[in-house]
């Protein structure tokens, strides 16, 4: 009968095949071919590169040889998993869940006075809105807000709130939004002239927003004066949409009235 030390492997008992390891910076590995052996210093397309004690630099496949790990030949080492991201916050800074499933849309509305207003209140508040079941349609201006609010007949179960431009005492805004009377609508608005101005002036990369002389076009203004094509105002503020990434590239007047829309839309409304 053949007899083995202690020190060696039975036939019959074969060796557990070594298992993958991350390839992570500072794993000190041999690659079979060549003998070279160094440090991971990165794993990227299908290749590691290896630092040896000198410094000197080789790229190797990862696969099919593998690498020698203390005298083990490893079957082929992996790219370190990337680190887990955080949890993705909804861009409104709320706590409810990102990609949380949407409710049924409620009976009851914001209304917002351009389209504007509703691409930049989707962009910020949307992941929220559609977790309450709220809608955001724009009107296309305020004039005739008392027959509209009439007309959408609010009630209990479908309030509607309604958010408007330059809402500052003595302007025609500030009329319209009084003549409102309904106990299930909500007006409330920011002081700014366009909702360009909620947008704050370090995200798009200025001073400030210039004041434009009364009696001119709003926009047409500020794009004059900053130099911005004054011709597609609409392509303009596609720029200006583009540099909001959450709620705090816009300013606090906005940030209050909105939210205070949302909470008085979804209070007791039914779906």
């Amino acid at each position: 009968m053949r007899s083995y030390s202690a020190d060696l492997t039975p036939p019959w008992k074969k060796q557990a095949p070594a298992p993958e390891v991350p390839a992570d910076p500072g794993l000190v590995v041999e690659e079979p071919g060549t003998g070279f052996c160094g440090a991971v210093i990165r794993c990227e397309a299908g290749t590691v590169t290896l630092e040896d004690r000198f410094g000197k630099h080789r790229v190797f496949p990862l696969e099919p040889r593998g690498f020698l790990l203390e005298g083990r030949v490893l079957p082929g080492a992996r790219p370190a998993p990337p680190p887990p991201h955080p949890p993705r916050r909804p861009a409104a800074g709320s706590g409810r869940a990102p990609g949380a499933r949407a409710r049924v849309a409620r009976a009851g509305r914001i209304y917002v006075e351009g389209r504007h207003d509703a691409e930049l209140v989707e962009k910020v508040w949307g992941d929220d809105l559609r977790v309450e079941g709220v809608v955001v349609e724009y009107l296309e201006g305020v004039d005739d807000l008392p027959s509209i609010v009439d007309g959408f007949a609010p009630g209990p179960d479908a309030r509607l709130g309604v958010l408007v431009d330059h809402l500052v005492p003595g302007s025609k805004e500030s009329r319209i939004a009084a003549s409102v009377t309904s106990a299930h609508a909500l007006v409330v608005g920011h002081p700014y002239i366009d909702i360009w101005e909620a947008v704050k002036p370090s995200a798009v990369g200025i001073p400030a927003w210039p004041r434009v002389p009364r009696g001119q076009d709003w926009k047409t203004g500020v794009c004059r004066a900053l130099g911005w094509p004054h011709d597609n105002t609409g392509a303009v503020w596609q720029a200006i949409l583009a540099r909001v990434t959450s709620y705090k590239d816009l300013e606090p007047e906005l940030l209050g009235r909105v939210e205070e829309l949302i909470d008085f839309v979804t209070d007791g409304g039914a779906a």
